[in-house]
């Protein structure tokens, strides 16, 4: 059995000994270890990395003289993917104590759950914290045969443009293989790094993560990840490469990149080989990553997720209480805007 592949202990410590989650870099780890159960926390000196975005928060504690960080964190660092928030049997009560202690001993101005899953949620009901919510887009498994199949749900001009897209890589020359686990060779880590690491120092960034987390992971997770590499037929040269996760039921789409850029290649990449994997595999899900309205038209649904939030200042949680409450009225609106542009034909 592949269980969730973000809330490993390997996976956590990967990143802690790469030094990607670190009090350098602003993720102090203060994890909580019971002997009923485990839960993630840092305490963070920013908001970088998080993907729920609260730097208008910040600035507001800042403006009425009021330290913002440290903060509490229960996440996956850089991961924006929807799961279970810790290991074990929790009871809210004795979570919340916990948690309380802890904002105490570290002088946090809260505590941030980021991207709980239903069963987190519910399980902390009745606990003071304000739920946020925002629209990310996930593809579902409708039961297909084969990747044909799936676009047989599409309108006639919609699939076409899928097929038109998929076909401009063979007319390129590219050739695309998947490996997994074991098949995954060290140049392949390598190359792969140079790509992800690409697509930060191309916007001036630097990658969050450095090429030892991803060689700790393929040695303890390894069975769970897959690796897409692309190669210009002509020159067999590597151009691009993109990095999943997987487990019993749900493949991630998390990291990619590419040296060459070249039509359509992400989408191949990031979307179509994944939706292949997962009909292969008997995947129900498949979640492509954050943002990007143009999976809408390629068949990745909107769907809600959600944060919970907890501020210590009693007027601060308020306001967030107000703002989470309107903002939620404006995604809603965003996702049935976004729900009436999906390819499908119209009886599904």
């Amino acid at each position: 059995m592949a269980s969730y592949p973000f809330l490993e202990l390997t996976f956590f410590q990967a990143l802690q000994d790469c030094g990607a989650a670190s009090p350098q870099t602003g993720w102090s780890p203060c994890h909580v270890a019971q002997e009923h159960g485990w839960l993630p926390l840092y305490a963070r000196s920013h908001s970088q990395g998080e993907y729920v975005f609260d730097f208008n928060w910040a600035e507001a504690y800042q403006r009425h003289g009021l330290a913002y960080y440290p903060k509490l964190v229960t996440s996956v660092p850089f991961t924006p993917v929807v799961g279970p928030r810790w290991r074990g049997q929790w009871t809210a009560e004795t979570l919340w104590q916990t948690v309380s202690e802890k904002m105490e001993e570290q002088q946090a101005s809260g505590w941030h759950l980021l991207f709980a899953d239903q069963a987190s949620r519910e399980a902390l009901e009745g606990l003071p914290l304000v739920s946020r919510q925002a629209c990310h887009f996930r593809w579902f498994n409708g039961g297909y045969a084969d990747f044909d199949d799936f676009l047989a749900r599409f309108q006639s001009r919609k699939r076409k443009n899928v097929r038109k897209e998929r076909r401009q890589i063979t007319e390129q020359g590219i050739h695309i293989e998947r490996r997994r686990g074991a098949q995954i060779q060290a140049d392949d880590w390598a190359f792969f790094y140079r790509c992800y690491a690409s697509t930060y120092l191309k916007r001036g960034q630097m990658p969050y993560l450095n090429e030892d987390f991803f060689l700790a992971i393929a040695q303890q997770q390894g069975e769970q990840l897959m690796l897409v590499l692309a190669w210009d037929g002509n020159t067999r040269a590597p151009i691009a490469a993109a990095l999943y996760f997987f487990d019993d039921t749900q493949l991630y789409g998390r990291y990619w990149g590419c040296l060459q850029e070249r039509d359509c290649l992400h989408f191949e990449l990031c979307y179509y080989q994944g939706i292949e994997f997962a009909i292969e595999q008997q995947l129900q899900e498949f979640d492509p990553g954050v943002q990007g309205e143009h999976k809408i038209l390629r068949g990745f649904e909107p769907v809600i997720t959600w944060s919970l939030h907890h501020l210590r200042e009693p007027a601060f949680q308020q306001a967030i209480a107000d703002f989470c409450q309107e903002e939620a009225r404006h995604v809603h609106g965003y996702q049935q805007e976004a729900r009436s542009l999906l390819p499908f034909r119209r009886e599904d």
